[in-house]
């Protein structure tokens, strides 16, 4: 038990196995064992391994104790470096003594804490940890962030059904609506908070079309890279250059892109946290601009009272009612790529109506699941659990 353990017994667990109060004690006394906390122990000396603080703490907060938040995205490749303190949920029925190093959170979800194969450590699932980490956020920007890393990190696993179940499940949610967004996005191949924030602040507002995501080309060595984002029919590719995922070391590789794509025709634009988070209208006037001079013929949409956006289409009316023929020229091509962009929005449409169908069934199950295991006994009894199921769902 301890070798799967990571050298961590809980007291209840040697009891459990046969060994009595005295050896245990006898045990800590010549110090072949030692305290981590009240009633778990580390049975070999040394410091203690990553691996076995976290069991330490797992097997202090008791029964169907697990790791969250940040200790759990530590394991599953959410979170790069430890953090300072050990986070473990417990179901909301029971209490832990507070110690320090450790922080104690209460769920009212029993669903989240499922049995685990035998040396693996009890953690909450990666949906519930993103949404832990993004419940926790102070700003929707860092709420982003949780969840490109979800769906952008290999191995992570997280899927867009349980992470849609997952919010839905919730009672009490801080970004509900914001989480949910975000998610669709993530799974559509946004891949950071940076390109979560500019489909929704610069194409969505604005009325932009639909970019391609993650495209994959071909470096100057042969090698296979992936756009962050590419007008497909114009043309016309995005860089989103956040810090953390584009070092200075990089820009090299940048331009080489860049070069790259300009000898295939094509014209790259770069934009950082501060032209999307802050001057998101003025960057899509940019884009707009390239995107009609390419052939796009699309009506975006000013997204306020005072966006530039409303000047640009100012411009393009006054520019198109001096010329009948070219007025005719746009607006039947305008005609043509609106009906290509409707036929496609119904199809993605159609697609994520049944993948949030799937999300809600998956919910109404767990729900009944749990509504079924907290009744009271008499519930149990066949009649009962049809009414109960009843009361569920109707």
């Amino acid at each position: 038990m301890a070798a799967d353990q990571g050298g961590i017994v809980a007291r209840k667990q040697a009891i459990a196995a046969g060994m009595s109060s005295g050896e245990i004690s006898a045990k800590l006394r010549f110090k072949r064992w030692r305290q981590v906390y009240r009633g778990v122990y580390a049975t070999f000396t040394g410091p203690l391994s990553r691996r076995a603080q976290l069991w330490a703490a797992v097997l202090y907060a008791g029964e169907r104790a697990v790791l969250s938040h940040e200790s759990a995205g530590e394991l599953q490749g959410l979170v790069d470096e430890p953090a300072d303190v050990i986070h473990v949920t417990v179901p909301a029925s029971r209490r832990v003594t507070p110690v320090p190093g450790l922080v104690i959170h209460l769920s009212d979800l029993p669903e989240r804490l499922a049995e685990y194969p035998v040396g693996e450590v009890p953690m909450t699932l990666v949906a519930d940890t993103v949404i832990d980490l993004a419940e926790a956020c102070t700003s929707v920007d860092d709420m982003y962030g949780w969840v490109g890393r979800a769906f952008g990190r290999k191995g992570v696993g997280a899927d867009v059904v349980s992470m849609l179940a997952a919010v839905a499940l919730r009672k009490k949610l801080r970004w509900r609506a914001e989480l949910s967004e975000a998610i669709v996005a993530a799974a559509g191949g946004a891949h950071s908070a940076l390109e979560l924030l500019w489909e929704m602040s610069v194409e969505q507002r604005h009325g932009l079309p639909v970019s391609r995501k993650q495209v994959p080309f071909a470096n100057e060595d042969g090698q296979v890279g992936f756009r962050d984002r590419e007008y497909l029919p114009w043309g016309v590719i995005i860089e989103l250059d956040g810090r953390k995922s584009h070092p200075n070391e990089r820009r090299g590789q940048d331009h080489a892109r860049d070069r790259q794509a300009t000898v295939g025709s094509k014209e790259t634009m770069r934009y950082g946290w501060k032209d999307v988070r802050y001057e998101a209208c003025k960057s899509a006037v940019a884009v707009i601009r390239v995107l009609w001079r390419r052939g796009w013929r699309g009506r975006p949409r000013p997204c306020s009272a005072g966006c530039p956006v409303a000047g640009l289409l100012a411009k393009l009316d006054q520019w198109l009612a001096a010329d009948p023929a070219q007025r005719q020229a746009w607006l039947e091509q305008q005609a043509v790529q609106e009906a290509a962009q409707q036929a496609e929005a119904e199809r993605l449409t159609a697609g994520w109506a049944a993948v949030r169908q799937m999300a809600d069934d998956v919910a109404r199950a767990r729900r009944e699941a749990q509504f079924i295991r907290q009744a009271p006994q008499q519930l149990k009894r066949p009649d009962s659990v049809g009414i109960a199921r009843r009361r569920l769902t109707g």
